[in-house]
């Protein structure tokens, strides 16, 4: 009740009560491959985990970055990667798909930019290196997804809203991270089928799998502006308070394992 007392605050409120405590620090990638925001809590005495946040398909936009922001209130160190390089942040559909097709025609280098933020959160001194995790929501989701998939070295790895699909299953001995999905059962993007696909995949594979499946759910249902977006664009997206902080409350647990 303590972290969901938080998540309010922080959600609803703002986080200005905080800001004295987190430390934000814009952070660039090796080898020309971008840009990110690494999220510390000077409080922070023991090592914690380290989390990969990985945006929407709008980009690294103020939602990502305060999801990676509230990571640190939890007394975790959060790095909120641009897997779109350098800033672009859409606030049209057109754009973020534009941006997203191209991010994904570029995987060699999506691999490669998840893989510098790992290694840069296991030389913070406030990180326990057996704690590396990775969360994203919609686009983020599906990359974190298919970063297990590959084997990446992760404790866990979670989806919010995320696609769940895949053209190359994993096979058993693949993935090495547990995994934590939350989808929402009205999601169209995300369907039933899907979803069943996706659990007899893990399965198959014998992953640690959570999931969590909403009744009446829309896409984006942590994301507070997904309302306002459904209207301007008539798209299917639907924010839900109970889905987000159940949700958020699944993830501290999942990590605090």
């Amino acid at each position: 009740m303590k972290r969901l007392g938080l998540f309010i605050l922080f959600l609803f409120i703002g986080h200005s009560a905080y800001a004295a405590e987190i430390i934000e620090t814009e952070v660039t990638l090796p080898d020309g491959l971008g840009t990110g925001v690494m999220y510390l809590n000077e409080k922070q005495k023991e090592p914690s985990a380290g989390v990969i946040v990985i945006h929407e398909w709008w980009g690294l936009n103020d939602y990502a970055r305060n999801r990676a922001r509230l990571l640190a209130t939890e007394g975790h160190v959060a790095l909120a990667v641009d897997m779109y390089g350098t800033g672009k942040v859409a606030t049209h559909p057109k754009d973020a798909t534009a941006f997203m097709e191209a991010a994904l025609a570029e995987p060699d280098k999506m691999n490669a930019r998840f893989e510098a933020a790992r290694k840069m959160l296991l030389k913070q001194q406030q990180v326990d290196p057996k704690r590396i995790y990775a969360i994203g929501y919609c686009f983020g989701g599906a990359v974190v997804l298919n970063q297990a998939r590959q084997g990446a070295d992760l404790a866990g790895v979670a989806s919010f809203h995320g696609s769940l699909g895949t053209d190359t299953p994993a096979q058993a001995g693949d993935i090495k991270a547990k995994v934590l999905v939350a989808t929402g059962q009205a999601d169209p993007m995300v369907p039933a089928e899907q979803v069943s696909q996706f659990v007899s995949e893990m399965t198959a594979a014998g992953v640690d799998l959570r999931l969590l499946s909403f009744p009446g759910v829309k896409h984006s249902f942590t994301n507070p502006g997904a309302d306002a977006v459904a209207k301007r664009f008539e798209l299917p997206l639907g924010y839900d308070a109970h889905a987000d902080l159940t949700s958020w409350e699944a993830l501290m647990d999942f990590m605090a394992e």
